[in-house]
């Protein structure tokens, strides 16, 4: 059975709110997945939610081989997106959305809520036009349980 009051789900970086060039439906709430917001990211958000950031661990094995990268030569967004690949970003943050019990415990209650018709945008640092980002593999984790439950 569909539900007829599910929320929609979108996402954008922090730089798109502070400068009114984020797409995020105007009741959204805005939801910030990083590990460790500044100040001012609060400012631009509803909530953070750092369970759903990026393990620290992860975030400091792909800055050290971003570095890496950099110093080969490569620009900011092709370091950043080579590191991603050799650190097997995507699966271990998948990994960690799975197995972490804070991690599912934010993605049931981030469920729960669209599907009680809240709109909801994912906001963390990373212009994904140019580089790759935890917030998509979420934004897909999310799409994927609404889905799931609709037919289940």
């Amino acid at each position: 059975m569909e539900r007829e009051t599910e929320g929609t789900l979108a996402d954008t970086y922090v730089a798109a709110l502070q400068h009114d060039l984020a797409d995020v439906p105007d009741a959204a709430t805005l939801v910030g997945v990083v590990r460790k917001p500044a100040p001012w990211f609060h400012a631009a958000v509803d909530e953070n939610r750092p369970e759903l950031g990026p393990p620290a661990d992860l975030l400091e094995s792909m800055r050290d081989r971003e570095e890496d990268m950099k110093l080969q030569g490569l620009c900011e967004e092709g370091a950043h997106n080579a590191a991603w690949e050799q650190v097997g970003f995507g699966a271990a943050y998948r990994e960690h959305l799975e197995t972490a019990p804070e991690a599912r415990a934010a993605l049931e209650e981030l469920t729960a809520r669209l599907e009680s018709g809240e709109s909801i945008a994912l906001v963390c640092f990373e212009n994904t036009a140019q580089k790759r980002c935890h917030r998509t593999i979420l934004r897909e984790r999310l799409a994927d349980r609404l889905a799931a439950d609709r037919t289940g």
